[in-house]
């Protein structure tokens, strides 16, 4: 049966909602605004040796106390204001900084040759995962899938266990296969085994289609021909 509608509750929860959403997408605008101006200070600490003030040796030095866990994010910030055009610039606060890394890319590999207007017009108008993909296809001439980055949580005591995994599928799957592409293929290995006990026949069809995909033309070949002669 449906539970009888409270109307005044649904607004009310409703309306809370879309206040969380749009508080939500209002900090992370002004997050991708403020990193845009703290890469331009970074800049400015480095040039003028800023550092000095606080006793350092070196402009690492200050990055390490500023960034304990990883000073990658700062020579991210920094490498837009050092590679892309004043044009450019000017409108980084507009696009953010996770799209003004993109464009920096673009205009550290054309130089003079960079297309300022074209690629600023794409990162205002196009979503951010979809603009790192236009980058990276234009980077790589490769339309490859949309990817994204999962983090996971081990204890010290499990990594051995999932980097032997990693390593023995890397061997099976050859060099060239990234560790994302061997994770997949334990997961497949898994859903099929998994699915051969549970008669879930569409989850074992797509696992079976998933490990096709990891062979190399000859053992593909081979694989079709024997589902070829099992199928007579």
């Amino acid at each position: 049966m449906l539970p009888k509608l409270n109307h005044r509750r649904a607004l009310f929860v409703l309306t809370k909602i879309d206040e969380i959403l749009s508080w939500e997408k209002q900090n992370e605008t002004e997050r991708d605004t403020r990193f845009v101006e703290l890469g331009r200070y970074l800049c400015e600490v480095r040039a003028g040796q800023y550092w000095r003030v606080e006793q350092l040796a070196s402009f690492d030095d200050f990055l390490a106390r500023r960034f304990p866990e990883s000073r990658r994010k700062a020579y991210y910030l920094m490498s837009i204001h050092e590679h892309l055009p004043p044009q450019a610039r000017r409108e980084l606060k507009q696009v953010g900084w996770t799209k003004g890394v993109e464009l920096a890319k673009l205009a550290r590999r054309d130089g003079q040759d960079f297309d300022c207007a074209t690629w600023l017009h794409k990162a205002r108008e196009m979503p951010r995962d979809q603009f790192k993909h236009e980058v990276e296809k234009e980077l790589t001439g490769i339309d490859s899938e949309p990817a994204e980055i999962i983090y996971f949580k081990f204890y010290k005591s499990q990594i051995p266990v999932i980097e032997q995994a990693i390593e023995t599928a890397g061997l099976m799957l050859g060099t060239d296969k990234s560790r994302g592409y061997c994770l997949e293929m334990i997961c497949a290995d898994f859903l099929a085994g998994a699915n051969l006990d549970t008669g879930n026949s569409s989850v074992l069809l797509y696992s079976v289609q998933r490990l096709f995909n990891f062979l190399s033309g000859e053992e593909r070949k081979a694989f079709l021909d024997y589902a070829t002669e099992k199928a007579s």
